[in-house]
Parts: structure tokens; C-alpha cells; sequence
């Protein structure tokens, strides 16, 4: 599969180094998501946990809204899920329109970083410090990099299969 996973460059300027590793890791969670069921995407294949990969798409849907939209830009848009209604979708969620969502969060994430400069500085949402672009991108990173040991692990427990 990770023949379909963007190459990231070796030698690359800051900006487009940071996007490389983002697009990277989102493309490794559609990946890990591609010709799923709604069933099997909502499978919790790896007891105790209750996580699935529904959930986690549902998650980073929200994480890229929280985080570029309301966060940084201080847009006034809605939460996307309440309480853990990302973790743990409900079981009227449909994956194809929950992958869609998080599609188009991805989307308005990216006009938002090409539209500033990574040494813009905001204050988000709840927050004592101010951040800079440079350093939510790198927060982003790290957070898909988190979910993508995870999606593996998940997608492996329901048909043996990786992202890598």
C-alpha cells in the first residue's frame, strides 16, 4: 500500500518539508481506510481498546477544524462532534461521509497554512501562550503520526493488511 503514500523529499525548504510529512500521514489514514465497510471501519479490532478507524477519521476531522479553523484563524464554526462522538461514532455514522468531512477539513487546512507565513503568531482558543503556524503545523504532524501506528495496528486486526 505504501506505494500510493506521497514521497516526502529529502532535500526540501521548512514550508514545504513541514506539508510532505502532513500530507504523508494524512494519505497514510486514507490508506488505511480504503475499501472499507462502514462495518469493518468500526470495527474495535484491538480489545480493550475502543478505538476504530471510523473513530479516528471522525477525530482528526475535528483536530483539523479545532486546530486551523477555530484555533488559528478564530473562525466562528461549529464543533464538529460532541463529547467523544469522534472516538466512538454513533451507530447511524456512514464512514464514505465522515471520510468526505474530514476530506474537506483537510482542504480548508491547507488554504489556511498557504495563505500565512509560518512565523504567524496567534493565541488559540483557551490558551495561556501564544503559537506560531510553524509550530501547529508541527503539532498536526505529530498528532497524525500518533493516529497512523494506530490506524495500522487497527486495519491489520480486521483483514491483515497495513498502510505500510
Amino acid at each position: 500500500m505504501d506505494d500510493d503514500l506521497p514521497r516526502i523529499p529529502r532535500v526540501a525548504g521548512e514550508r514545504e518539508a513541514l506539508a510532505a510529512y502532513l500530507e504523508h500521514f494524512r494519505a497514510t489514514i486514507e490508506l488505511a481506510c480504503r475499501d472499507l465497510t462502514t462495518a469493518q471501519a468500526g470495527a474495535r479490532s484491538m480489545p480493550p481498546s475502543t478505538m476504530s478507524l471510523h473513530g479516528l477519521v471522525r477525530h482528526l476531522a475535528s483536530v483539523e477544524r479545532w486546530w486551523f479553523q477555530q484555533s488559528f484563524e478564530h473562525r466562528d464554526v461549529p464543533t464538529l462532534h460532541a463529547g467523544n462522538d469522534d472516538f466512538e461514532p454513533p451507530p447511524d455514522a456512514d464512514l464514505q461521509a465522515d471520510l468526505a468531512t474530514w476530506q474537506a477539513e483537510c482542504r480548508v487546512s491547507r488554504e489556511i497554512v498557504a495563505a500565512h507565513d509560518l512565523d504567524d503568531v496567534v493565541r488559540p482558543l483557551d490558551w495561556y501562550e501564544d503559537v506560531d503556524l510553524r509550530w501547529l503545523v508541527l503539532r498536526m504532524i505529530t498528532e497524525y503520526a500518533q493516529h497512523c501506528g494506530h490506524a495500522d495496528l487497527l486495519r491489520e486486526g480486521v483483514d491483515g493488511r497495513t498502510s505500510s
